[in-house]
């Protein structure tokens, strides 16, 4: 992702939400990334054929521009994704959240797959290396966002800020 998202104050009527140039103003995507890259976990949120929701934890790593995880292919989330692949993942942190919205794409490629394990083994301290994400066991996925939010608990009224891309 080259370009800068652009950057709006949400619609938010009737919890105070002022002009974009009030409070700290709108967030640069700066903060963001900064808060996508430093995320422990990452709540995913997808849903089935049926429309089922269905929200888990995932451990994944912000890497060229878009979050990345890993699921075992007979994991409802896996099934939902091969169904619907439109889903939204949140970093960890409620007080400073950031949400995105985008498709996931199924990561197969050798030299992805081996980005993404040194992220991983580098981000939680482990040594799974490429073999735990063989593709016919466990999946990876790709999630550039379309659009994404994040705020600041302490300036809730001034800190709202919706990132468009494209």
């Amino acid at each position: 992702m080259t370009a800068e998202p652009r950057a709006t104050r949400p619609h938010m009527p009737g919890y105070g939400v002022a002009g974009p140039d009030s409070g700290t103003g709108l967030l640069p995507w700066s903060w963001a990334v900064e808060r996508l890259a430093g995320s422990h976990d990452y709540w995913l949120a997808t849903a089935g054929i049926s429309g089922q929701p269905h929200v888990m934890p995932v451990w994944g790593a912000w890497l060229d521009g878009a979050v990345w995880f890993s699921s075992g292919l007979r994991s409802r989330k896996a099934r939902d994704l091969a169904d619907r692949p439109a889903c939204t993942l949140a970093t960890d942190d409620a007080q400073q959240p950031v949400v995105v919205e985008g498709t996931a794409s199924r990561v197969t490629e050798g030299e992805a797959l081996r980005a993404f394990a040194a992220a991983i083994d580098a981000k939680y301290g482990t040594d799974y290396g490429v073999e735990f994400y063989d593709p016919e066991v466990n999946g990876v996925w790709r999630v550039v966002p379309v659009w994404a939010f994040g705020l600041v608990q302490d300036d809730f009224t001034g800190s709202p800020t919706r990132w468009t891309f494209g």
